[in-house]
């Protein structure tokens, strides 16, 4: 039986769409989570054919598990992960069980923020940085040159902006140390210089050293307690000048981290002297990513990426060619969600090619501290980027939450 393993899944986005995508393509789907709300939940999850509950941050304990898979008579075709934290633990795997056609090590430098930045530290288009060891008090720490107020502190090991802190000035920069020292007391935190411009992030697919560039789509960001992506723009086409500069930087990251197939993602600031990479991450984004690029291209990429780790030819000819725009729903205020409207009213808006609510009555929310406390979106399509957002925008409005403010 040809099976594929799936280190951890989320309720929706792109870990949720490539589930569906793995059993579409006729595979026997296994799923190992540590969430018991799924298996609480199983009735949710018809796609996936084997539901697991597990420690799947204990490798042996995957290990036993997917052994015992194979002594079932199970061929597992390919181990995986579009979660997170767990796409190094499933290449790891993949190398031990069945064929990889992935970069283990390649994965394991763009998994972690400061292997990143010190594997690219000679680039042109990597930021200044200074890493602060565990035990380092930040009053004793030199600046290097180039790098000057305003900065940006993260914790290389974070992921959906909810340790990434901004410092205009040395007493707030000691204040966010210390935050997240107290947090992650074992771990190296980055400082950068904070980079001011336009923000792009480009997916991306390679196959046999052949790159493939899936999208690429300018983000919009709100700026409150973090940096939030709360609209994302992907680009028919995009300027001559940003896909050459955008080109550029994929090639070198390529060639030097030896990718001969894969799938990534970048985050990029284009300002005057050129781009700089915020942050590069080893899988499709998340969230409504994949859902995104099927309005803009008419092409599945998690499904694309699969075929990828199947060894068969992955295939991002476009079926039709639109803008796109995803506009997020975030709140203001903290509070228990009573009710939510406008949904049907926001599907039924022009242009627009999907609606999602993620919260259900009952739910706390709060103003965003992450990716993961934006709690709505929709996606509509343009003739151009300023149609789609048009239409996006004037459709996000309609959803309201009603919350219970508890004093």
């Amino acid at each position: 039986m040809k099976t594929i393993v799936f280190i951890g899944l989320n309720k929706s986005g792109s870990s949720r769409e490539a589930v569906k995508a793995a059993e579409q393509l006729g595979y026997f789907t296994v799923v190992f989570t540590n969430k018991e709300r799924q298996l609480q939940q199983r009735e949710e999850y018809p796609d996936v054919h084997q539901l697991v509950l597990l420690d799947i941050n204990d490798i042996n304990v995957l290990k036993t598990h997917i052994a015992s898979l194979q002594h079932k008579g199970h061929t597992i075709t390919a181990i995986t992960s579009f979660v997170d934290q767990y796409v190094h633990t499933a290449s790891r795997l993949a190398d031990e069980f069945c064929y990889n056609y992935l970069s283990t090590d390649a994965i394991y430098i763009m998994e972690n923020k400061e292997e990143t930045r010190n594997y690219l530290s000679n680039e042109p288009y990597t930021p200044t940085f200074l890493l602060v060891e565990k035990n380092a008090p930040i009053s004793s720490t030199t600046f290097p040159d180039h790098l000057t107020y305003p900065v940006m502190v993260k914790c290389p090991k974070s992921t959906g902006s909810k340790d990434v802190l901004f410092a205009k000035e040395e007493e707030e920069l000691e204040r966010n140390v210390l935050k997240l020292k107290d947090k992650y007391p074992e771990e190296t935190l980055i400082i950068e210089e904070y980079i001011d411009g336009e923000q792009y992030l480009v997916e991306v697919l390679v196959f046999k050293g052949q790159i493939m560039i899936a999208a690429i789509i300018e983000q919009e960001i709100t700026k409150g307690k973090r940096f939030i992506v709360t609209g994302y723009g992907v680009l028919a086409n995009a300027a001559p000048e940003i896909e050459e500069g955008i080109e550029e930087i994929v090639d070198s990251i390529v060639t030097s981290l030896d990718i001969q197939n894969g799938a990534f993602h970048l985050e990029l600031r284009r300002r005057e002297d050129g781009w700089k990479l915020i942050e590069i991450n080893p899988r499709i984004s998340g969230g409504a990513m994949n859902k995104m690029i099927q309005a803009a291209f008419g092409y599945s990429l998690v499904e694309e990426t699969l075929k990828m780790l199947f060894g068969e030819t992955p295939s991002l000819e476009k079926r039709t060619n639109h803008f796109v725009f995803t506009q997020h729903v975030i709140v203001g205020q903290k509070g228990i969600l009573e009710k939510v409207t406008g949904k049907n009213r926001a599907s039924k808006s022009k242009n627009v090619a999907e609606v999602y609510v993620k919260p259900k009555k009952g739910t706390l929310l709060v103003p965003p501290l992450s990716m993961g406390h934006r709690y709505a979106y929709v996606i509509a399509t343009g003739r151009t980027l300023e149609e789609a957002k048009k239409y996006a925008k004037k459709a996000a409005q309609e959803i309201q939450f009603y919350l219970r403010v508890e004093q």
